[in-house]
């Protein structure tokens, strides 16, 4: 008796995103930072954040948000949109 192979599971993939946008993406964060204001990042596979940047880290990729009292550090590449938040 044969055992069936695993059918392979396909990974939902990041939405790609050109230059352009990646670029305007980068500016809408360094102006958060910049301003100290507090923005709704969606962020990839994830749920609508509402926090303040706390730091940019060009070396890593990686961008530092406050969440309430905790630190986290979030994927340059995974961060979809920024919006400002209401109030």
């Amino acid at each position: 008796m044969m055992l069936a192979k695993p059918k392979k599971v396909k990974k939902a993939a990041r939405p790609k995103r050109d230059e352009f946008e990646l670029e305007d993406l980068a500016n809408q964060l360094i102006e958060a930072h910049n301003e100290g204001i507090v923005v709704i990042l969606h962020i990839w596979k994830g749920e609508p954040t509402r926090c303040k940047i706390s730091k940019l880290d060009g070396q890593t990729q990686m961008v530092h948000i406050e969440v309430g009292y905790n630190t986290e550090k979030v994927k340059f590449i995974d961060i979809l949109k920024v919006e400002s938040a209401p109030g």
